[in-house]
């Protein structure tokens, strides 16, 4: 059963991968990314890595609980290429990914059917050969206070292991917590409980 604040994606690019079919080849590749920007880079990248391929078609998705996705066959028939990519984006269910299939022509045509396939199957390897991680959905909070009142405020961040991701320590005093989605309501209720001390929901 999927947890609800689990998610799988990668952390580092993927080996470059190579599938043929009659004399055309496809290198698929998998790259982490958190927005549409870092995807046009990768595939700037590769066109010019790869300046005599044919077709540079990619699929990405990004979000974990608002989904953002794109496919694009770049030339190639309707269909056949972009959307059996992002296919295999769902199969394996990762997300903030960009898989691109660079194809280099090989004389002979193949097909609508022999193209869904080829793209299809270099996205497939492109992942196999990723390593795929768990992460957890995080809620990001900050944590307003005075300084008296540190005590208090350490106390529920080490009884709950919350993780401390930057601090501001004067005065007043801000914390800023990262906090595993399940946990964000009782944390908040948490803090909310105690005089003095203010929470506010980070927008990630």
């Amino acid at each position: 059963m999927k947890r609800e604040d689990i998610y799988r994606t990668i952390d580092k690019p993927g080996e470059e991968v190579l599938f043929k079919d009659k004399n055309s080849k496809f290198f698929g590749y998998t790259f982490p990314i958190t927005c549409e920007t870092e995807a046009k880079h990768h595939i700037n990248i590769l066109k010019k890595q790869h300046h005599a391929a044919r077709h540079w078609c990619y699929a990405w998705q990004i979000g974990t609980e608002n989904i953002r996705y794109r496919s694009n066959d770049d030339g190639e028939p309707s269909n056949s290429a972009g959307q059996p990519i992002y296919g295999q984006i769902l199969s394996f269910e990762v997300t903030n990914i960009l898989i691109v299939v660079v194809r280099y022509f090989g004389g002979v045509k193949l097909g609508v059917g022999g193209l869904i396939h080829a793209y299809r199957s270099a996205a497939q390897l492109a992942l196999t050969s990723s390593v795929i991680k768990e992460k957890t959905i995080d809620i990001h909070f900050s944590i307003t206070f005075e300084y008296k009142n540190m005590n208090k405020v350490m106390r529920i961040i080490k009884e709950n292991q919350l993780q401390i991701t930057d601090q501001k320590l004067e005065l007043d005093c801000k914390l800023f917590i990262c906090v595993r989605k399940t946990m964000a309501n009782k944390i908040n209720s948490l803090f909310s409980s105690l005089y003095e001390i203010e929470i506010k929901r980070l927008d990630n």
